[in-house]
């Protein structure tokens, strides 16, 4: 058995494609969303304004890292341990970093945020932070969020020492609570309708996460693996259908609902002329090009991969993941964008 065989290059062009796009979509949505000063009224520096999607995107994008990472162990099986343990002695220490970053992104965006609820102050003090955490809903959930994603990097820990007896499926788990906090604190949180949307919401989220971290881990770690690919695609495949009809169906309930409860705006005028309009048609532009990638790959591609043959899934999943990252940065802006006539 060849090195190939057990262990691939990391492919780090990949996971930058999918950062640069994250952040692209960020700025995209910062510039749809962009508004005049208001006279007389103190806003926060545009700094903050501009670096609150930013750090928000980096928190996404690390907590589908951990969850793709951990759901890696999952899709290759446990049946094989000395074709599987190479691979997997890459991702844990992998998924640990990723923890890592989701928590300190979750807590400089607590900072940003109390930076944002009290504008016009030069410096912010423990009780400034700790007054937003305890009147904003989104402060309490980012301090749960650091935490989960803090228990998270400790199972790693863990799971560096002992491997697969620290369940995978656990650290999935683990992850995908660590994801219900932070969407139902956005727009979901007003609505007379909050229970329906709230449960949206969540499905969404963890659709998108689980179906962008999973492929994620695949290419970036089992690119040039044939066997453990032949066996982890097909699995991978069944649940990424799964999560495309729901991030797609939630997606659009979530945006037409949102539209709809503001009555101050007709739906067509909601979707066309106001910033969270365009930004869901973005994002809706965003879902229908992954739809395509992804059916290239299910149909076309994966037949050639159970196969072993060779295949230019690399770069077809590399361009989903990049429209992924898009996707990912639109949504962060949209989550703070206001449904008024721009």
């Amino acid at each position: 058995m060849t090195r190939a065989e057990t262990t691939s290059a990391v492919r780090w062009a990949t996971l930058a494609c999918v950062v640069v796009a994250g952040l692209l979509g960020a700025l995209i949505g910062i510039a749809l969303t962009a508004s005049s000063p208001i006279p007389g009224v103190v806003e926060p520096s545009e700094v903050v304004s501009a670096a609150i999607p930013i750090v928000r995107v980096l928190l996404d994008l690390a907590a589908v890292a951990t969850i793709g990472l951990a759901l890696l162990s999952v899709l290759v099986g446990y049946d094989r341990p000395k074709l599987t343990e190479p691979v997997l002695r890459r991702a844990r220490p992998a998924a640990v970093a990723a923890a890592l970053i989701w928590a300190a992104t979750a807590v400089v965006a607590l900072i940003l945020q109390t930076a944002e609820y009290k504008p016009g102050k030069r410096m912010l003090t423990a009780g400034d932070i700790g007054s937003y955490i305890a009147e904003v809903g989104a402060g309490k959930a980012l301090v749960i969020v650091a935490v989960l994603a803090l228990l998270h990097a400790a199972l790693g820990f863990i799971a560096l020492r002992k491997g697969e007896k620290v369940p995978a499926e656990v650290r999935v788990g683990l992850g995908m609570f660590a994801l219900l906090p932070l969407p139902v604190t956005g727009h979901a949180s007003n609505w007379a309708y909050h229970d329906y949307t709230m449960i949206s919401m969540e499905l969404h989220v963890m659709s998108a996460v689980a179906w962008c971290g999973g492929l994620g881990a695949m290419i970036v770690l089992l690119t040039a693996n044939r066997t453990l690919l032949a066996h982890a695609l097909p699995r991978f495949s069944k649940l990424a259908t799964l999560c495309l009809i729901l991030s797609a169906v939630t997606g659009l309930f979530n945006g037409i609902v949102e539209i709809l409860a503001n009555p101050t705006i007709g739906f067509w005028a909601g979707v066309f002329t106001t910033p969270y309009g365009q930004l869901m048609m973005l994002k809706v532009l965003c879902t229908g090009t992954i739809a395509l990638l992804a059916a290239n790959l299910r149909w076309r591609l994966m037949p050639r991969i159970v196969r072993h043959q060779r295949t230019a899934l690399a770069s077809w999943a590399t361009l989903e993941l990049t429209v992924m990252g898009l996707a990912f940065g639109f949504a962060v802006v949209l989550t703070r964008a206001p449904v008024a006539v721009s």
